[in-house]
């Protein structure tokens, strides 16, 4: 969000953070699914709104839009959620072997390696292509 508002010197009319928990349990009910918070700051227009799934449940964001739209309250009115109209924003971290001390180059080779078959975030989170912008910045080990 800052680099967005640094980048493009605005701020949306409605934020919501989301934050994904994934608990140890299989499945969490809908009812428990959504935590709203305005951050104390009502008058911001920025919501932090943590989701949470079962380790069995499919961690799919365009779903919660409408549970967020029914939870009411100022965060729900947000632009009404119409998903033509949500922009989703993800950040993302290349690591890339360095020079710098610490760990041996073969480590780092292999650390590099396991961290780049992670899955693409976008489509583990279901997200629409045409919709998400993924903003990311390089480590060097």
């Amino acid at each position: 969000m800052r680099a967005n508002v640094e980048h493009n010197e605005v701020l949306h009319d409605h934020v919501l953070i989301l934050a994904i928990k994934t608990l140890p349990v299989p499945h969490v009910a809908v009812a428990d699914r959504l935590e709203i918070d305005d951050l104390g700051y009502k008058d911001d227009r920025i919501y932090h709104v943590t989701a949470r799934f079962g380790y069995m449940d499919t961690p799919s964001v365009p779903p919660l839009l409408p549970l967020i739209r029914a939870a009411g309250g100022e965060a729900g009115e947000a632009g009404q959620l119409h998903p033509g109209k949500v922009s989703y924003f993800l950040s993302t971290i290349e690591i890339h072997p360095g020079n710098t001390p610490g760990m041996n180059q073969w480590r780092k080779r292999l650390f590099v390696a396991t961290a780049r078959l992670t899955a693409d975030a976008a489509e583990y989170f279901q997200l629409p292509r045409d919709r998400t912008v993924i903003m990311g910045s390089r480590i060097e080990l």
